[in-house]
């Protein structure tokens, strides 16, 4: 089944939305999501989306602190352009439908929070639940716009190129390799839609679920990371993956976060026995950037061979705590815990990727019409270690970016060129998934083990080795069995963590996010980007 469109995102999270309400005030833009519209990484997003929007606050503040947390590794102009354009694109978000917070004494002014790392109050937020809200609205201003698309449960399989089909075809690849389009399992239907595109954009999110303990939801396979690199685009500093230091420690929840907001507030981190330990770590304590708090929750965890610490916010009412984070109160008393009179159990977990598909200051990727939006993308923003709130931010400066740079090229982009029908070869359905949730949970657990908070090259390497087999199993499997969504996902992760392991042992001191025990300082000869692609390309 054969296909073609304008401009192929993939991808429902804010940056995908973004993009695409933007580039649809000139082409036809089709959106394809794996799962429902709604589902997405963004919706997830808790805190708020940072913006110079006070009067005691100024871009340079922000710039600074951005900088500060990044570790030496962010791209100025990258820190520059997003601050600066920050207040216009959340007035953007505004005129879209978002509803952010106001203050109760003061409701014709937003309600500001402050985080981990920010040197001012600047975090816009919607209550404690600033990434449904944005994705809400989005979403409605998507579904009201006639030249988008939406294709729910279709899962992108990989990106078709000028270089893939001219091999295919036995011809003289170019010297410069252009996306002209992908393959997607529709997965109501079962088949696979050969679909072209001038401009394809990746906005996947994240690859969280290559841990074992994440804040991300089931969704986050780093699926565009995976196709990228595949397809030979270039990929940087896929070792700077961020732990969130407070994902709720609960038996019946593997996954739901404690907002770095709530530390922001005021709230302590404790032991079981009540006494603070952020002190010894850094003189911001608890409010220092994540990579220095989740170091420390995972040492002290490790040291005195405890199962979590504690997050203590009883210096706020209940009333308070119900006001500013109703979600957040809400479900952890659905668990029998009350914020306002215990503290609530908290470990680090999995959280977000710095790293990912290389891109310049528009989004765009080393291969023509190619684009990269959100977490899916490393702009150079983030550097070593993302400020807190500067992922929603950056998802929407970046895809107006990219929005701009597809309209103004769009004469100049070739016709589309005829896609090839997906070929199923030989492959059969399968009788053994058990060898995907097998061959996942593997992955997941040796990547926790061994590429986690804190590394040794000893354990570097043996991930690596692990990674080399799991990826000599999914290729055989991949082609003896027809393409089903959670052989994709499981294909994806592998990768994902092999580019993960590959950049780590590249980096041979600690810097950010990127702590090793063999190599415990930084070291001026690595402030540069870790870039790697594929050898055969």
């Amino acid at each position: 089944m054969s296909e073609s469109t304008e401009v192929l995102v993939l991808g429902s999270g804010v940056a995908g939305l973004f993009f695409a309400l933007r580039a649809a005030e000139h082409r036809k833009v089709t959106i394809l999501t794996k799962s429902m519209r709604a589902e997405s990484n963004s919706r997830y997003a808790q805190g708020g989306i940072a913006a110079v929007w006070s009067e005691d606050d100024d871009y340079e503040h922000h710039i600074r602190d951005t900088l500060v947390a990044g570790a030496g590794l962010c791209r100025r102009e990258a820190v520059e352009q997003t601050v600066r354009r920050a207040p216009a694109r959340v007035q953007d978000l505004i005129r879209y439908g978002t509803q952010f917070t106001r203050r109760e004494e003061h409701p014709d002014q937003y309600d500001l929070h402050r985080e981990g790392g920010h040197s001012h109050r600047r975090i816009l937020h919607a209550d404690d639940l600033t990434g449904a809200e944005m994705v809400r609205a989005l979403i409605a201003a998507c579904e009201a716009n006639p030249n988008i698309r939406i294709l729910d449960h279709h899962t992108a399989i990989d990106l078709v190129t000028e270089k893939w089909l001219a091999r295919r075809n036995n011809e003289i690849p170019p010297e410069r390799d252009r996306v002209i389009g992908a393959y997607a399992l529709d997965q109501k239907s079962g088949e696979v839609r050969a679909i072209g595109a001038k401009v394809v954009v990746l906005a996947t999110g994240g690859a969280g679920k290559v841990y074992l303990y994440t804040t991300n939801p089931d969704i986050a396979t780093g699926d565009g990371m995976a196709m990228a690199w595949r397809a030979g685009a270039r990929v940087a500093n896929m070792e700077f993956v961020q732990f969130h230091p407070t994902c709720l420690y609960h038996p019946q929840e593997k996954s739901f976060l404690i907002s770095e907001a709530l530390r922001g507030e005021g709230g302590k981190l404790v032991l079981p026995s009540g006494a603070r330990f952020m002190d010894s770590y850094d003189a911001r304590a608890e409010l220092a950037p994540r990579d220095v708090v989740a170091r420390a929750i995972d040492n002290e965890i490790k040291r005195r061979g405890l199962s979590c610490v504690y997050l203590d916010m009883r210096h706020l009412s209940a009333k308070e705590l119900e006001t500013k984070f109703p979600n957040i109160y809400g479900h952890l008393r659905s668990l029998d815990i009350d914020m306002a009179t215990q503290p609530i159990p908290v470990v680090p977990a999995a959280h977000y990727f710095c790293g990912g598909v290389q891109t310049d200051l528009q989004g765009e990727t080393s291969i023509l019409n190619l684009f990269a939006v959100g977490e899916t993308a490393c702009t150079g923003l983030h550097g070593a270690n993302r400020l807190a709130s500067n992922s929603l931010l950056e998802a929407i400066v970046f895809a107006d970016q990219a929005a701009h740079s597809v309209h103004e090229r769009f004469g100049n982009v070739a016709s589309d060129p005829s896609l090839p029908d997906w070929d199923h070869g030989s492959a059969v359905d399968s009788d053994e998934l058990v060898v995907i949730n097998q061959t996942w949970e593997e992955i997941r657990r040796f990547m926790w083990n061994y590429v986690g908070i804190v590394r040794t090259h000893r354990r570097l390497k043996r991930a690596q080795r692990r990674v080399e087999l799991v990826q000599d199993e999914i290729r055989k499997y991949y082609w003896d069995f027809r393409i089903t969504a959670d052989l994709i996902e499981l294909r994806n992760l592998a990768m994902v963590a092999e580019m993960v392991v590959t950049c780590a042992l590249q980096r041979r001191e600690s810097r950010g996010l990127h702590y090793t025990l063999d190599f415990p300082e930084s070291d001026p000869r690595f402030i540069h980007d870790t870039v790697i692609s594929r050898p055969d390309q």
